[in-house]
């Protein structure tokens, strides 16, 4: 008798083959050159053909970033010049990545609000326009102090407190009324802290389990800005790359939802510097919290996941331990610390 995995896994492997046989997506991901964009691009150029995704960002790209395939300057706030990228590239799926993250975007409020809320409104009109499968990534941050925090389901008030979480709220909910009113075929997933070893820490308020991998390389300690037992849920990259790779695969019968938490582990900075010990034993941690420890909680401690993995069979990979593992055997052999 097979395996109910073993099934899953060659009924998925025959949704992929059906997708390939019929027609490659041709895909564009926007705020292509953040954490998320570039192994996403290298994923769907895997399973699709390098010629099928445009990678585009407004930063001037690297000459390795250019040799992986075809990238395209594009400002989301300037509706003809994405408009244009979607007709001459005859455009299927459109992956909106481009956003303000939490800490950053409650130091420039205005410029969140510009990026994260009109360039959506963008996205959203020309993916209507255009009939684009599109996917636009949301966040714990999308809930706030009232919401339960321990689980955390798919539906309940959200009510969040920084202008990223606000503006994420206000994506789901849109895209939500453009699925329902005008057909759009929009998908969103609630993501986690998304842990990354070839990705510098960017601020952001879950970026101290980046961070402290670096800390612990280079100086044998780390002086963290959280409190020990804040508890947020976590998730590596490649889980997450997988995620949105299944949700946009999955058939749309299969969707009951059009936003959904994903989710692989949760742990506090304590539980984190414990795990990091077992491979460096001498590895000491401070704490100092500053103004993300207020952002922090206000968000969820466990994100309730399971309709993700009853629906379309969401299935994360790495848990605590392989997380450690893999992050102290890309940083050594790279020395990217």
């Amino acid at each position: 008798m097979f395996s109910k995995s073993l099934i899953r896994q060659f009924a998925l492997t025959i949704h992929r083959r059906q997708l390939h046989d019929k027609a490659h997506p041709r895909i564009l991901i926007t705020g292509g050159c953040g954490q998320l964009g570039v192994p996403l691009a290298k994923r769907l150029r895997q399973l699709y053909g390098t010629e099928n995704v445009v990678l585009s960002d407004i930063v001037r790209p690297s000459d390795e970033l250019l040799r992986q395939g075809t990238y395209r300057y594009a400002d989301v706030m300037d509706v003809k010049q994405v408009q244009e990228l979607l007709v001459n590239n005859q455009i299927d799926w459109l992956i909106h990545l481009s956003a303000l993250l939490s800490a950053v975007g409650e130091r420039d409020v205005p410029l969140a609000m510009k990026l994260n809320i009109e360039g959506t409104h963008n996205i959203l009109e020309l993916a209507r326009k255009y009939k684009c499968r599109l996917f636009i990534p949301s966040t714990i941050g999308a809930f706030g102090p009232e919401s339960p925090r321990n689980p955390t389901p798919d539906f309940c008030i959200q009510r969040p407190r920084t202008i990223y979480g606000v503006s994420k709220v206000h994506a789901e909910l849109l895209g939500e009324y453009f699925f329902h009113r005008y057909g759009v075929d929009f998908r969103c997933l609630r993501f986690p802290g998304i842990i990354s070893a070839d990705t510098k820490p960017g601020g952001g308020t879950t970026d101290y389990a980046i961070e402290i991998f670096h800390e612990a390389l280079k100086a044998g300690a780390y002086k963290c800005y959280l409190r020990g037992n804040t508890r947020l849920p976590m998730m590596w990259i490649d889980d997450c790359i997988q995620s949105i790779v299944d949700i946009m695969e999955a058939p749309d019968s299969k969707l009951k939802q059009r936003t959904y938490n994903v989710s692989a582990m949760s742990f506090t900075p304590d539980e984190l510097t414990k795990a990091i010990q077992k491979y460096k034993p001498n590895f000491k941690i401070s704490y100092q919290p500053d103004d993300r420890q207020k952002i922090a909680d206000s968000w969820p401690e466990v994100f309730d996941d399971h309709n993700a993995r009853e629906h379309w069979k969401w299935n994360p990979k790495v848990d605590l331990d392989g997380l450690v593992q893999r992050m102290f055997e890309y940083l050594e052999k790279h020395k990217n610390f």
